[in-house]
């Protein structure tokens, strides 16, 4: 399906589309042809960004285009061309689409336990099926403490990190920080994790 490409992110595609199809279901009813192909033509590019395979070379584009582009005595970075605009729309889609180790601890911790409890089920699946069994999907192996503190570390607080452009947009990253010390601190981290955070902590605090 989808010849392996992004399977995930052009099925969400193809069924919220299909759905504008329905009865007082075409949120986009009032808009012209050409509008509605520009909305689906700039829909499916976001979307499909949000897939995780395209992760670091979006980061990698973003972290250039901030670099090299010219920002306003105000802060505002310009965006004078296209493709600088649907860049940064993508990006927003996708730290959206992650956005969850930003929110705070409590809201942050129901979520993981319904991912991990979600990628449980699919590798029950694929065990019955005698498939490979997904990254992260094993239960009897999988560690939600190692794969929170790397998910946040590789992939949110890099990301955010990069995109944050307002003081306001700081919490986002003080959320992250306190969720990866949250879990490098359980009972079943390992000497040197523990190391590691000490280290963090200290470079934290001298820096203040």
């Amino acid at each position: 399906m989808y010849n392996d490409e992004s399977v995930l992110e052009n099925h969400h595609l193809a069924v919220g589309f299909k759905l504008l199809h329905l009865e007082n279901c075409d949120i986009f009813q009032n808009l012209t042809k050409r509008q509605r192909q520009s909305l689906r033509k700039l829909v499916i590019d976001m979307v499909l960004a949000t897939d995780m395979s395209k992760h670091m070379t979006l980061l990698a584009d973003l972290k250039t285009m901030v670099e090299t582009k010219k920002v306003t005595s105000s802060g505002v970075l310009l965006l004078d061309h296209y493709t600088e605009r649907i860049q940064v729309l993508r990006n927003m889609v996708h730290c959206a689409d992650l956005s969850n180790p930003t929110k705070p601890l409590g809201v942050y911790r129901q979520w993981t336990e319904r991912i991990m409890e979600e990628f449980s089920r699919q590798g029950d699946k694929e065990r019955d099926k005698g498939m490979e069994i997904s990254p992260m999907c094993d239960k009897h192996t999988a560690s939600v403490e190692k794969s929170q503190v790397s998910h946040t570390h590789t992939h949110i607080h890099t990301q955010n990190t990069h995109f944050q452009t307002h003081t306001q947009a700081e919490y986002t990253l003080s959320n992250t920080h306190t969720h990866f010390l949250f879990f490098s601190l359980s009972p079943s981290s390992s000497p040197e994790s523990l190391i590691r955070v000490a280290v963090r902590l200290a470079i934290r605090v001298l820096g203040q």
